[in-house]
């Protein structure tokens, strides 16, 4: 591993030394963001996950892709959140590609995992076929690099702000098991030294999953209405980045007087734009509430790490979707796909990347064992590769079949815990 640590070293010095077409940057912050609009024109089919997607009659609201960008010195981060279901590695690398600017590396891309939205897997349909729409894929790419550059272009001189609590008031739940949910909202803003909000990002995990793919209705799902309140109340562009959510954290979006098993603890759900529309409003007003007394960092050190991990592929299904889907999905012939995570500090903040659906417990570990003041888990980023267990929890009770089939195998949690404490052990020092 000493080797790849180098190499990033070496990568980070040669970006110092300037991009091309980018000046040496001052040693201050600065932040800028943007955003842009996925929705396919023509309403596309909308995905849940694997099996058929089912097709849209209408839209509720817009899909988007929306970038930050936070520059300090020689290091430049994007960060991109799209309202999708998941975005593999390889439509990343698509994104990164056209934004020479910042190194590939530095460019973290995560999904919303909304379920209300066409499928960016392709997944194979059993038949020869798959279920994507491989034109509509390449525009979602062509959109997030244009947000990211436009963030670029729009730098400027930044204060920070981050803070991290409880999240009050009837957001999500564990659907498996209703308490066992991580209830802690992590917020970064970034302002102007005037005041004026340039961000809101909000990270927290759930399921944006109230309308579902059954309505057929194309949407950010709660989403939409978090950034839409968030900018008419703070300003500037928000954006929403998923955290450890999988097994099965969801909206709570529960009606509590219609029990539909009152021995196992199942409630009929509201699945309406309505009930959205409250759940969003109401994170917007948790998140804005977190931040809001939140100390200013007039200049946050900014250092982001990498390190590519290997995960064996035991699932025949997952491992039929790396082989078959006309993505392309890069794989080794021992049956193993690789990744990326990221680590970010930004001044009292740590920033863990996850490729694909932790369950809360391995969130929990993470965040334990991480060294920010204010520890943040990017869920679905750079890649989404299915549910993420440990091995103690893979296959071991029946309400995890479906997880565990639709995760990559028994030790890929194993896996991501010991290479992401790794990288947090490696980092470099931080403020408190």
């Amino acid at each position: 591993m000493r080797w790849r640590w180098l190499v990033v070293c070496a990568c980070a010095a040669i970006a110092g030394g300037g991009v091309a077409g980018v000046p040496k940057a001052r040693a201050e912050i600065q932040a800028g963001a943007a955003v842009r609009t996925i929705t396919p024109v023509k309403l596309l089919p909308i995905s849940g996950g694997m099996g058929a997607p089912k097709p849209s009659r209408e839209k509720r609201g817009e899909l988007t892709a929306r970038a930050l960008v936070v520059r300090n010195g020689d290091v430049t981060v994007a960060v991109v959140s799209l309202d999708l279901l998941g975005f593999p590695s390889v439509l990343c690398d698509r994104v990164r590609a056209r934004v020479p600017r910042i190194p590939a590396e530095n460019i973290l891309i995560g999904s919303t995992h909304t379920h209300s939205a066409p499928d960016c897997y392709a997944f194979p349909d059993g038949q020869g076929g798959h279920t994507g729409d491989l034109e509509y894929m390449d525009f979602v790419c062509t959109r997030a690099a244009e947000a990211i550059n436009t963030a670029i272009d729009g730098l400027a001189p930044a204060w920070i702000k981050v803070g991290s609590g409880e999240a009050r008031g009837k957001i999500a739940y564990n659907y498996y098991a209703p308490d066992l949910y991580d209830r802690r909202m992590g917020v970064i803003q970034a302002i102007t030294p005037e005041g004026k909000t340039i961000a809101t990002l909000v990270n927290y995990a759930i399921h944006p999953e109230v309308l579902g793919n059954s309505l057929g209705i194309m949407s950010p799902d709660l989403v939409g209405p978090l950034c839409a309140r968030i900018e008419s109340r703070a300003g500037g562009v928000a954006l929403f980045m998923n955290s450890a959510q999988g097994g099965m954290v969801t909206a709570d979006n529960r009606d509590l007087s219609r029990p539909r098993d009152p021995l196992r603890g199942y409630w009929a759900d509201a699945n309406t734009w309505e009930e959205c529309l409250r759940i969003g409003h109401l994170m917007a007003d948790e998140a804005l509430r977190i931040v809001k007394d939140a100390p200013v960092q007039k200049n946050p050190a900014l250092s982001c790490q990498v390190t590519m991990v290997r995960f064996p592929v035991e699932s025949d299904g997952m491992w039929a979707v790396v082989v078959h889907s006309p993505l392309k999905y890069p794989h080794g012939d021992d049956r193993s796909v690789r990744t990326r995570i990221n680590l970010v500090n930004l001044g009292d903040a740590q920033i863990l990347t996850i490729p694909g659906e932790a369950l809360p417990n391995i969130g929990f570990y993470l965040k334990r064992k991480m060294r920010g003041r204010h520890n943040f888990l990017f869920g679905l980023t750079n890649d989404a590769f299915g549910y993420i267990l440990t091995k103690v929890d893979f296959a071991s009770f029946p309400r995890y079949e479906y997880i565990s089939r639709t995760s990559l195998g028994e030790m890929t949690g194993e896996i991501l815990i010991e290479q992401a404490l790794g990288l947090v052990d490696r980092s470099p020092a931080f403020e408190h």
